[in-house]
């Protein structure tokens, strides 16, 4: 398998954009051959601090947003070559509507499963 972690960082005023953009996207790579999984993922939470993780405490939900709303795509494909033509497709359908809502260029992951 072959897997795309991407973060983004949206602006808070295009929220409600973004995720219905997201539901939108997730859709058409699963409808294309060879996709496995599509998740994305907002961030809602937070860890209090290193010790409280250690202590098996709850995280802490967050009650606002500074500056921007940030997300994660993880996307789980058969094969690098998967990977390259659904990324292209996905790029020429969605790519305008996507910049609009985000701050800067996404932080991109990519790579072969280990385990």
């Amino acid at each position: 398998m072959f897997n795309e972690i991407c973060i983004y960082e949206a602006k808070i005023e295009k929220q409600d954009e973004i995720e219905i953009l997201m539901k939108e996207m997730a859709a058409f790579y699963l409808e294309q051959q060879g996709v496995i999984n599509v998740s994305y993922i907002k961030r809602t939470h937070r860890q209090k601090d290193f010790n409280a993780v250690k202590a098996g405490e709850h995280p802490v939900k967050l009650t606002r947003y500074q500056g921007k709303v940030t997300y994660v795509l993880h996307l789980i494909v058969e094969n690098e070559e998967v990977h390259a033509r659904v990324s292209a497709l996905g790029l020429k359908m969605f790519y305008k509507r996507w910049t609009r809502c985000l701050i800067t260029m996404p932080k991109i992951i990519i790579g072969e499963n280990i385990v």
